[in-house]
This record gives structure tokens, sequence and C-alpha cells, in this order.
């Protein structure tokens, strides 16, 4: 049985092939630039040849593709985008014409000259990945699945804080299924208001490829993938209670974990942190004082406290039963390297930095049970049957 997970961050996307003939640890990998930095790229190379653009497509992550949009027409030059594409840098539309981007319609974009230099967004491009393994004699045939994880603000209304409404998303899910995997849906199950799953769903289902077929789609929520990956680390999987945080490049999550699930959470943005306010945030986090307004009051999201048992961490010169404290993934883990809480890279069947694709494989055994014996059975290291890779390319 083959699963394709693609966990797509800011700065990259990564990529695992699972296949429960191997053991885990001999999946096919790649980590590779991100979507949203493949279109930076595209339209840096635009400006400095002085190209009108337009963008089209679907809704996918910002940041670095915002930002070359921007620049584009801070240097005098065009650039159009599609509503659908628009939604990639903001909800709210005018605010992205305020950008300098000018929206336009499905039909005002096919009228566009063809000289238009015309770049496609999303954040799955399963032809791309198809491609680059294909050059490696690996085929994406039969697959069992195909899983992946996208950072989703939501759709927020006009009057209400993308920030409290994203945590009150994260919250209405703990609270109706306090597990991780809770934040994994099938295609057709994704909610409304989480618009970039959607355009994922949206944009798989575009493709027309044979390899899409009757195959089920899941996809799950970045940061909770990253954290549940973090989890088959096997120091990490013995602990009773656990303190997990994903730094990340734009926004940072900690976990607390227990037996009943999720006993508390916050999220912040990671460019307004530092070591002493994350070590003062994971801290209270820990012992049950963290305040919601704590949080987003520091124009972060916010935090929720569900147990209030203290859990206890290093403090200063020693350290918890155990060798550690607190749990550490991301793409901007370093930010904990010098930490006071002793902290523990975590690195699930020796690779951190597909932490989430792991995730995702956990995850697609809860939403899919009828695959969840042979995905178990590896996450407990007891899958593969010795085969190696190079008999099953």
């Amino acid at each position: 049985m083959k699963i394709l997970t693609v966990d797509v961050g800011t700065g990259t996307q990564d990529i695992y092939l699972y296949d429960s003939r191997v053991d885990i640890e001999n999946g096919f990998k790649l980590v590779v630039p991100s979507p949203t930095m493949i279109v930076h790229q595209r339209i840096k190379r635009a400006t400095s040849r002085g190209e009108t653009v337009l963008l089209t497509g679907v809704t996918m992550g910002g940041g670095p593709s915002q930002w070359a949009a921007q620049d584009h027409a801070r240097a005098g030059l065009l650039i159009f985008a599609t509503p659908d594409a628009a939604k990639s840098f903001n909800d709210d539309l005018e605010a992205v014409q305020a950008m300098g981007i000018q929206v336009v319609s499905e039909e005002e974009a096919s009228a566009l000259p063809d000289l238009v230099r015309r770049f496609d967004l999303r954040d799955f491009d399963l032809d791309a990945i198809q491609s680059a393994l294909s050059h490696f004699g690996v085929a994406l045939d039969d697959l069992a699945a195909v899983a992946v994880a996208v950072f989703d603000h939501g759709n927020a209304p006009p009057d209400m804080s993308d920030r409290q409404f994203r945590f009150d998303y994260l919250d209405e899910r703990i609270r109706a299924e306090n597990r991780l995997s809770a934040f994994a849906f099938q295609a057709d199950e994704v909610p409304d208001i989480m618009t970039r799953l959607r355009a994922v769903v949206k944009s798989a289902r575009s493709m027309q490829s044979p390899i899409l077929d009757n195959v089920p789609l899941v996809v799950m929520d970045t940061a909770l993938a990253a954290v549940l990956g973090a989890t088959f680390d096997p120091l990490v999987g013995d602990r009773e209670r656990v303190l997990i945080t994903n730094v990340g490049n734009f926004h940072t999550l900690a976990f607390r974990l227990g037996p009943g699930g999720i006993e508390g959470v916050f999220e912040h943005h990671t460019g307004l942190l530092d070591l002493p306010k994350l070590e003062s945030l994971l801290r209270s986090l820990a012992d049950g004082s963290l305040k919601h307004d704590d949080v987003f009051g520091d124009h972060g999201h916010g935090a929720l406290i569900y147990d209030p048992v203290p859990l206890h961490l290093p403090d200063g010169g020693g350290s918890e039963e155990g060798g550690f404290g607190v749990v550490v993934t991301g793409p901007r883990r370093n930010m904990m390297r010098s930490s006071t809480l002793h902290p523990y890279f975590a690195v699930p069947f020796g690779d951190m930095m597909i932490a989430g694709c792991f995730g995702l494989l956990a995850a697609v055994a809860d939403v899919l049970p009828d695959l969840a014996e042979p995905i178990r059975a590896s996450l407990r290291g007891a899958g593969g049957s010795g085969t190696p890779p190079w008999d099953i390319v």
C-alpha cells in the first residue's frame, strides 16, 4: 500500500511516499521549495524583465508570493489576479487592490494579451511531484490515498479578527474531538470556512489525473501535522504527558498533551517571539496559568487550557525525569537551542524535516479506518517486510 504525503510550509514542501512493504525509514522523500517560494521566484524574474503578470488558479499560501507581487507593483509594473488567486494574499479583495494588484474576473483574465506572463497558483502540484520522482524511476501508481497539509487561517467575517477566528476554530475542533487528527478531513468533509484546505481539494480535482482517480484525499493543518508527527519519536512517545512546540516560520504553536488528549494550546506569531518570551509562554502553558489574553493581547492568536493539572518542567540547572523538558520541532526550532527548559529536538524515524508527513500518515489512519492497520504497524516500527527499496521502485 502506498500513500503520498505532502506537507506544505512557507520555506519548503516536504514530500514522503509511504510504502507499507518497506521500513518507514526507507520511504522515498523530497524536501524542495514551497509553492509560495516558487511563485515568489517566478514573479521576481518577471519583475526583472519588466513583464506584466497575471495570477490565476486557487487560493494558496501567501507570504513570499505576496511580497514579490507587491514589489512588482511598486516597480511600476502591472500585475493582475483572479479573485480566487487574489485571496492568497487577503480574503478582502479591496485590500488586495490596495497592494497595487488589480483583481480581474476570469473572463477579463482570459482576454488579456498572450504576452502577459501567467502563473497558476496552487499549494498542491501533483504534476510537478510526479515529474520529479519519475526522474528517479519512482512511479506514483496504485496509491491508496493522498494527504496534504497546509496552514489555513480560515475565512473570517469582515468584522472579526482573523486571529480570533482561527483560534475559535481550534477550540471548536478540540472540544468536538480531542485529538490532533481532528484537524484532518476527507476531501468532502472540509468545513466551508477553511478556504485554503478547500482550495487544495479543488486544485486536486481539477487536475483530472489518472493517479487521483478514486483515490481518497485527506487534508490537514500543517502545524498540527508536525506536532502529531513529533510524537512518533520514541523518546516523546514514551511520555504519558508532554509539551510539544512547533516553531514555524510564521506561527508557533504549542500543545500540552496527556492521556485524555490535548490539555492546553497556544498559538503566536513567531516573528513576535524571542527566547525569553517563548519560554515564559511555555512555562505558563505547562503550569496551567496561561490565559487567552496573554497571547491575543500580544498580537498572537490565543491560548486555552482544558486540563488545569500542571505539567512540571525543569527550571534552571535541573532536568525532569527522562532527561528533557519541552519537545521542539519546526524550521525555526533553533530559537530554543539555548533554552533553560532542556529542549529535546524530536527526530521521528530519524528525520525532523518530514515530521509533518508522519503526522499526516497517522491522521490518514484515523480518517480512513480501512487503511489504518498497515499504517499503524509501520508507525509502531513493526511495518515493512524487509524488502529493500530497490526491489519496489
